[in-house]
């Protein structure tokens, strides 16, 4: 799948993202080895540790369905309708590394016109692991 199709993914599930509390919408768009997109949003709870992020949303759906190997991720977060370059979270990049492999590559976009893509290693380099 192209980056830019990733992203535009991501930003339509930025638009059922639930944040009442810190009007921070985000969503992400995984893309699976099958070719299979699993998308999420930020979905937040007033007790704020019930709260989920778009990232965690959409490999929770994926594995869920029996996903295991993954590919890439595009994550879109923002205030209202802007959007701004961000990373995830040390919770969601912890997840990341129990189901993908060190070369998995995380785009964050503004846009389907501007985005970077970083590897997973990069952004977690010492990631906790039984392995």
């Amino acid at each position: 799948m192209d980056i830019k199709d990733l992203i535009i993914k991501a930003i339509k599930a930025r638009e059922n993202a639930y944040a009442p509390y810190s009007k921070y919408k985000v969503g992400a768009a995984l893309l699976t080895a099958g070719g299979k997109v699993y998308t999420g949003c930020n979905i937040e709870n007033s007790s704020y540790s019930a709260t989920i992020c778009a990232e965690r949303t959409a490999f929770f759906k994926a594995v869920s369905e029996g996903e295991k190997e993954f590919v890439k991720m595009a994550l879109v977060c923002g205030y209202d309708d802007k959007l701004a370059l961000c990373a995830p979270c040390g919770v969601c990049l912890q997840v990341m590394a129990e189901f993908c492999k060190e070369d998995f590559e995380i785009i964050t976009a503004a846009s389907s016109e501007e985005y970077k893509i970083y590897k997973l290693k990069d952004l977690l380099p010492h990631a906790f692991s039984l392995k």
